[in-house]
């Protein structure tokens, strides 16, 4: 993965969406090729020359101090995914992580916890979102994670790639929502685990095969997916509109529970009941059952490959898709003229 491209594209995107008149900022003269602020624009707010500016969005400054990067996290108005981000990124510039280790165990006690959530799906994220361990209800609910294979049992690769689960989602508006997170999450996680090489092979996979993938990741929006609300058409249990959570897990290694449940006294509370109760007892380990939502037959294979995707602004089309060779790492890279 290329950070400096990376930072690069971030810094950029993040300077188009704001507008000089909208901070009062005193607009520089010529006429404008590039939406949103410009360098030096954004220099003058955050304090710092214009030559220590651009150095920075190039990636050429690999010492830059927190101070400078608060100044310009202030005047980009980024959040605290945001600012957390930029600091990923500009610490994978400096010192290069190792690939993170696999696998990823999870404790006894979650699984204990897993089991006796029996009316709550839940299931354990883990890095590159990957679905780690999960209860019957949650395998009702979206399909039977343990019957896939090891590179499916992926929260992303299952929103863009699986057709099943796509078609939970009763229109465009409530899958692109869950995606539009999705992706935040993953790109944040990119900037956590700089050279984790899987990662980088899971982005170059959805990048060859998803075009709203890549449109996605082309906004550059970065963020943790702590709550908010899922809206489903369950097959069996009908419309759902459930209440998910992500929770922190302490010591996991970067892992977190995720749960989905219904608000009492709606329509969903009493649809989710009989979907947990159909699925009967649960037990660690337990094989697939005609009770679980089996996953459809795997798509054709697709061979992981580099590639370059060129977007001539934070969400321009992708004019170039090019083919590195078999087995290189995903790198995503953002063109503009600014």
């Amino acid at each position: 993965m290329d950070f400096r491209t990376e930072l690069t594209a971030f810094l950029r995107s993040r300077r188009a969406r704001l507008r000089p008149e909208d901070l009062g900022v005193r607009p520089f003269g010529g006429r404008r090729r590039v939406p949103g602020l410009r360098r030096e624009e954004l220099a003058d707010l955050a304090g710092v020359s214009v030559d220590y500016y651009i150095r920075l969005e190039q990636g050429r400054t690999r010492n830059v101090s927190d101070n400078v990067l608060d100044a310009v996290a202030r005047a980009l108005r980024l959040d605290e995914a945001e600012r957390a981000h930029l600091g990923h990124l500009t610490r994978a510039l400096r010192h290069p992580a190792s690939t993170p280790p696999d696998p990823q165990p999870v404790r006894t006690g979650v699984h204990v916890l897993l089991t006796a959530l029996d009316e709550v799906p839940a299931y354990v994220l883990g890095r590159r979102l990957d679905i780690l361990a999960s209860n019957k209800p949650a395998r009702a609910l979206f399909t039977d994670f343990d019957a896939l294979p090891p590179g499916q049992r992926n929260a992303a690769w299952l929103l863009f790639l699986d057709p099943a689960v796509r078609g939970l989602y009763p229109d465009r508006q409530a899958w692109e929502e869950s995606a539009r997170a999705t992706v935040a999450a993953l790109r944040m996680d990119l900037g956590r685990h700089a050279c984790d090489d899987r990662l980088c092979d899971l982005l170059g996979e959805l990048s060859v095969r998803s075009e709203d993938f890549r449109t996605l990741w082309a906004e550059h929006h970065v963020g943790e997916r702590a709550h908010g609300i899922e809206r489903l058409r369950h097959p069996t249990a009908g419309e759902l509109t459930l209440h998910r959570e992500t929770l922190r897990l302490p010591g996991g290694d970067d892992q977190c529970l995720v749960t989905y449940a219904a608000e009492q006294d709606t329509p969903s509370r009493p649809a989710l009941a009989t979907l947990t109760a159909a699925v009967g007892p649960q037990h660690r380990g337990t094989a697939n059952t005609t009770e679980l939502r089996t996953p459809q037959q795997p798509t054709a294979h697709t061979p992981r490959k580099a590639l370059t995707l060129n977007t001539p602004t934070a969400t321009g089309d992708i004019t170039d898709l090019e083919h590195m060779g078999p087995g290189g790492a995903g790198v995503l890279s953002a063109v503009d003229s600014a």
